[in-house]
């Protein structure tokens, strides 16, 4: 749960509830909350809504809603027409776009800092004044459709992730697309975007971000001014959706016209909003083992699967620390010519093995660290990114300190705790993997790569 906050307000002076790190908090009374962070390094302002909705909050039937709800969000309000948002945004030179992702749903501007009040002002009408006109669904369904079609049903590697994660995941919501499933999207109804519009829509659901060339106190004013008004609605409570155990290897086959065999194998881990205080530490052990393993060119799976050994293509590994449920640490990889999926497999297992019975020496683990502050201090750079930290952490129900926090968190990972999670986590019983099969681009009939052996 957000923590709650009080506005203290002098006869002259607004003081922002928590003022550090030049960041601002301010609640409204209609629940609305408002982060303002100072960065004068040029006259820009980065304006981002985030509500708490995305496909884990979605049901069968219904997946996918967020993300066309995103898109009819563009489509007209009470006092817009067809698009006119964003050729307002556009006629005062700014960029702006939206995405949807499995926790959230945000929508952002970036603007000349002049131009702020623009934002507001037709954020706070379109989060209460959407119109769903059933024609215009009609054709933005079209949309999504050919959306699905381009980004998975064409492409092998989404079509993988796609049965992966319906594969891996039982009864967590991650278990849906983001898009939603085909049938599901040729059948959404205007009422049923009215009501998930309604439910979710409000400012008592919604996180305001402000990065830029501004000051606080006007940005709050310029909040109460437009937000304000807006009424709070009884938004739905989520029951808890904690995944089930897994008690044993899950495997899946994928046929799709593609050139090359491709694989992912993913392990059942905890993230940050999920371990309890002592484990805290275990997300930030694993961040510092994703980066053992894929790090750049000098890492592991480079080093030796690629250049080494020549057992690969390619191969990577992906963890995600911040989420609402609980998620994997993936493996994904494409055999060299002359290897197969089940070579590489064994080979990625002799990885992870060596993780979890060598400690990762001293200066190996420095130089992942030293990795990671970079990489941060670069993603500060970027008024945009800085905006996307602070809504995310928020939106999922952690608090923004946390980014200032991970760089040193990440520092305290010892090699003891990397060997840990390794140990802990990474066991067959909760482990899935899935295997793209090429089929030729014209026929159904399976073909296999150049000396891959599938074990069939």
């Amino acid at each position: 749960m957000l923590t709650k906050f009080k506005r203290i307000i002098g006869l002259l002076l607004v003081v922002p509830v928590i003022a550090t790190a030049n960041v601002s908090e301010y609640q409204l009374d209609n629940g609305l909350k408002l982060i303002v962070k100072e960065d004068h390094r040029a006259p820009v302002v980065v304006s981002q809504v985030w509500y708490k909705v995305g496909s884990s909050y979605e049901h069968n039937g219904i997946t996918g809603i967020s993300h066309v709800l995103e898109h009819m969000m563009f489509k007209g309000t009470e006092n817009l027409g067809p698009n006119e948002f964003s050729q307002i945004i556009a006629a005062n030179g700014g960029r702006e776009n939206a995405f949807t992702g499995r926790d959230y749903t945000a929508y952002f501007q970036t603007l000349e800092k002049d131009r702020l009040e623009v934002s507001f002002r037709l954020e706070a009408e379109r989060m209460r004044k959407l119109v769903i006109d059933e024609a215009e669904l009609l054709k933005e369904r079209e949309v999504v459709a050919e959306e699905r079609r381009m980004r998975t049903e064409d492409n092998p590697h989404a079509l993988v992730r796609e049965a992966f994660n319906a594969t891996a995941f039982v009864n967590s919501p991650y278990h849906h697309p983001v898009i939603g499933w085909m049938s599901d999207i040729n059948h959404y109804e205007a009422t049923d975007l009215r009501q998930w519009y309604q439910k979710w829509y409000a400012p008592n659901n919604a996180t305001v971000v402000i990065v830029g060339d501004v000051e606080p106190e006007a940005v709050y004013n310029l909040a109460k001014k437009y937000f304000g008004p807006l009424k709070p609605e009884t938004t739905a409570q989520l029951k808890p959706q904690t995944e089930v155990e897994q008690r044993g290897k899950r495997t899946i086959e994928v046929q799709a016209p593609a050139e090359l065999p491709y694989m992912m194998m993913g392990w059942k881990v905890p993230v940050v909003n999920t371990v309890d205080k002592e484990q805290s530490w275990e997300p930030y052990a694993l961040e510092m083992l994703a980066g053992i393993l894929d790090g750049g060119q000098s890492a592991r799976f480079s080093r030796e699967l690629v250049r080494g050994d020549e057992v690969a293509a390619s191969v990577g590994a992906g963890y995600g620390l911040f989420s609402r449920l609980a998620d994997m640490f993936l493996v994904v990889g494409t055999p060299a010519k002359g290897n197969s999926i089940a070579e590489l497999q064994l080979a990625v297992m002799g990885q992870i093995e060596k993780l979890q019975t060598e400690l990762v020496s001293e200066e190996e683990l420095h130089r992942i660290k030293a990795q990671v502050v970079a990489n941060a201090v670069y993603e500060r750079d970027s008024v945009f990114y800085q905006a996307m930290q602070i809504g995310m952490l928020e939106t999922i129900g952690l608090d923004w300190k946390l980014t200032d926090q991970y760089v040193a968190n990440v520092q305290a990972v010892t090699a003891e705790q990397v060997q840990a999670v390794a140990k802990k986590y990474f066991k067959d019983k909760g482990l899935t993997v899935a295997e793209l099969i090429p089929m030729p681009l014209d026929s159904k009939r399976p073909v296999a790569s150049a000396g891959a052996r599938h074990g069939r």
